[in-house]
């Protein structure tokens, strides 16, 4: 899917003063059954300092968008187009070599299973370590006391013991600090961070959370944190892209998209939420989400939702609401 010229504009304006900046992202995989698009359009920018939240139920796109914006899907299988810049610099036509200084060191990543994307074989000082030296001119000495100092920054006790520690010692929680560490080791401008506090306690979460800020505070960095809980996206994030079917479908600052929602999915996303003060039945959203292999025309969630009708059968406009918050629905307006 293409923008139009007014959307071109629409996107220029949101996206600069953003340190990263995605404009009309298509993912498209290769696979046996023919060519499937998961990402139709996305676009989006993050500025320093700021946490952007993209919010959405399991399959909308959202962890394709980080690992799309690093280029670490399987180029034999994946095709990208459109635009991703990082600090004015084009990431999609970028030389591998060039890639491999940016991701790590300038904008680095969480993955979503801590204790899969840790090494099981090295222990978490060698791993910490290796990342810095790749990125820095520093001796192994220098690396060992730099990943201590990051270690003990995040509330890790006795970090020189936990630099001994093989994953497989250490609890969910402890390994995704120690991603955390490993992400921050280099002080990037942009920390991209999948679904950071799924499947730990809510102390936990609280925890990584407030790792997080305080990483924002003190660095001016930007931060694209995954998630598909609303409360994580409330309170960690100043702004929210709320993602279906691999489109952006609303977007804003937190506030305006969680208390004044325009899109019906965003609408059933939070009302779907789940918290201590929930009884009686569980709420769900009904249907499920299209196959990205069948993508119907016009609006993708108009098979679920309860405001559809004829107007839908087409592809819906992005309407503005107010100042920097949007929906990509005939009925937002």
């Amino acid at each position: 899917m293409s923008v139009t010229f007014a959307e071109r504009e629409r996107i220029d304006r949101q996206s600069g003063d953003a340190v990263l900046s995605v404009r009309d992202l298509n993912l498209t995989l290769r696979t046996s059954g023919g060519p499937v698009n998961p990402l139709r359009g996305v676009s989006f920018g993050v500025e320093p300092g700021r946490v952007l939240a993209i919010l959405g139920e399991s399959g909308s796109g959202k962890s394709l968008t980080l690992k799309s914006i690093l280029r670490v899907l399987p180029a034999r299988i994946a095709e990208l187009q459109g635009s991703v810049t990082f600090k004015g610099e084009e990431l999609l036509t970028a030389s591998e070599k060039q890639m491999r200084t940016v991701r790590g060191d300038r904008i680095a990543m969480i993955y979503q299973d801590p204790v899969a994307a840790l090494d099981p074989i090295f222990t978490v000082g060698s791993q910490i370590t290796e990342t810095i030296r790749r990125h820095r001119d520093v001796s192994k000495a220098e690396a060992r006391a730099l990943a201590i100092k990051q270690l003990g920054e995040l509330g890790i006790p006795s970090p020189e013991q936990r630099m001994t520690a093989y994953p497989h010692e250490m609890s969910g929680g402890m390994c995704q600090r120690i991603m955390i560490a490993i992400a921050l080791a280099c002080r990037p401008d942009v920390l991209l961070a999948d679904e950071p506090t799924s499947a730990l306690d809510v102390t936990v979460q609280a925890q990584i959370i407030g790792i997080l800020r305080e990483f924002v505070r003190s660095s001016n960095a930007a931060v694209i944190v995954v998630t598909h809980d609303v409360g994580v996206a409330a309170e960690l994030a100043d702004d929210v892209a709320v993602m279906y079917a691999g489109q952006v479908v609303e977007m804003g600052p937190v506030s305006d998209v969680l208390e004044h929602p325009r899109h019906p999915y965003t609408s059933a996303l939070i009302s779907s939420n789940v918290t201590l003060d929930t009884t009686g039945r569980l709420p769900a959203i009904a249907g499920v989400p299209p196959d990205p292999k069948n993508m119907p025309t016009g609006c993708a969630f108009r098979f679920r939702c309860e405001r559809a009708d004829v107007d839908c059968h087409a592809a819906p406009p992005v309407v503005q609401i107010s100042r920097g918050h949007e929906a990509r629905c005939f009925k937002a307006s």
